[in-house]
């Protein structure tokens, strides 16, 4: 069995010395065996230990955590990596829209395509920030929105890069829609929103990949309460948040 000093595991993993003593002070990562000239060695099963610490950690998770987590009865290695493999899969495909987000940024501003205001953000909402919504919905409506959740995601998993941009300009044209008509001055509440709303529960029926019912579409008015959802709304047009609000409840409550 090939076994590696201190140094030497420093140096094949990137890793101080400093660090992996400390591993070792706290009990995370133990050597295999103390050799006669009092140095640590370290095996296959130390290098493998080694790799998922140094995995953890760059998925953000605290020391503190870490060695609970491999420490655990039931931890398995293999069924560990696939799951952090299908972890950093899903980081990278983020990544990779935020690139293409900014390559056409950068093509905007010097004029060589069009990009509407809705697409400046696409694939920057991080998972983070998307599980701390769903959370909220959970929270707030109970785990009977779960299952609506996951359809939601699957419909939008399977839009292709150019269905989601146009998708997001024919939401983009139904807010500069209602927003305009907010400036006019039509009341929320007027049947004469009808058309515009209805083209807004339509978006929303694709976006969810189900059906949304009056009742369903006047549950959506409720979540953009959230403040993030009322911020980005009042960036549109002022007061334009409460506007939305009403005239999805107010058309939903026209349909009996």
């Amino acid at each position: 069995m090939k076994s590696y000093t201190v140094s030497q595991l420093a140096r094949l993993s990137g890793t101080s010395v400093r660090a992996l003593h400390h591993y070792d002070e706290i009990g995370l990562l133990r050597p295999a065996f103390i050799g006669n000239n009092r140095y640590r060695y370290y095996g296959e099963e130390e290098l493998l230990r080694l790799q998922q610490i140094l995995i953890h950690r760059e998925l953000d998770i605290p020391l503190s955590k870490i060695g609970a987590i491999l420490d655990a009865r039931d931890f398995d290695r293999l069924a560990a990596l696939q799951k952090q493999r299908e972890r950093l899969e899903e980081q990278v495909a983020r990544y990779a829209d935020m690139v293409r987000t900014i390559d056409r940024t950068i093509a905007r501003l010097r004029g060589e395509c069009a990009m509407t205001d809705a697409e400046l953000y696409s694939g920057i909402v991080s998972p983070e920030k998307q599980a701390g919504y769903e959370a909220w919905l959970v929270e707030r409506y109970g785990p009977g929105i779960e299952h609506e959740l996951e359809t939601s995601r699957k419909a939008m998993a399977n839009q292709t890069e150019a269905e989601r941009a146009a998708s997001m300009k024919a939401l983009e044209a139904i807010e500069t829609a209602l927003a305009d008509a907010l400036r006019q001055g039509v009341s929320p509440q007027a049947a004469a929103l009808d058309p515009l709303i209805e083209r807004h529960r339509a978006w929303v029926t694709s976006s969810w990949g189900r059906e949304a019912t009056p009742q369903a579409y006047a549950g959506l008015a409720d979540v953009y309460e959230h403040p993030d959802f009322r911020r980005r709304y009042e960036t549109i047009e002022p007061g334009f948040a409460e506007y939305l609000m009403t005239a999805m409840r107010s058309w939903a409550a026209r349909q009996g």
